[in-house]
């Protein structure tokens, strides 16, 4: 296939391939993410993706530490307050993002070693601003479930900003 008339043109195609996973994550989930998709959208073929992804599982977890990288970087020496708002604020914009990277590849973080320091980054930013673990661990859980409430519809406030600051304080 000729990349001649597509959008990846002979640089990063690792970067290029993850940005193609993440407009189809935003689109659809990431039951939208295959890698002959990915490679598709990017213009190369499936051959070439596989060359730097051995399987789906790898691109989502190379994606989901993308996005840690980046979440991490949200709440790095935020008040702990702050990092729940804004925990919130990033599953509500960006559900599908969210739900790949709380999903249940978590669980094989240890498999993927860059999914398994990003996330633990962090982990490590919201156990910096708690008092102690379980302090931590408690806001974790509150703002997960908070945000997992909102995203599924479950709770339906007149506005997600006044609930989230009530909650969130």
């Amino acid at each position: 296939m000729s990349t001649l008339d597509s959008p990846y043109h002979h640089g990063d195609l690792r970067a290029a391939l993850l940005d193609q996973a993440d407009a189809l994550l935003d689109a659809g989930g990431d039951g939208a993410v295959s890698l002959r998709e990915v490679a598709r959208a990017a213009g190369v073929s499936a051959t070439a993706a596989y060359r730097h992804f051995a399987d789906k599982e790898s691109l989502l977890a190379a994606l989901a530490a993308r996005h840690y990288a980046e979440f991490g970087q949200i709440l790095a020496g935020a008040p702990l307050a702050e990092m729940g708002r804004a925990y919130i604020r990033f599953a509500l914009a960006r559900p599908g993002r969210f739900r790949l990277m709380f999903g249940p590849l978590l669980a094989h973080a240890g498999a993927h070693p860059d999914l398994a320091a990003a996330s633990g980054a962090a982990f490590a930013a919201l156990s910096a601003a708690a008092p102690s673990p379980d302090d931590a661990l408690r806001a974790w859980g509150l703002v997960h479930g908070l945000a997992h409430l909102l995203l599924d519809g479950a709770v339906r406030p007149p506005d997600v900003d006044a609930l989230v600051a009530r909650l969130i304080a």
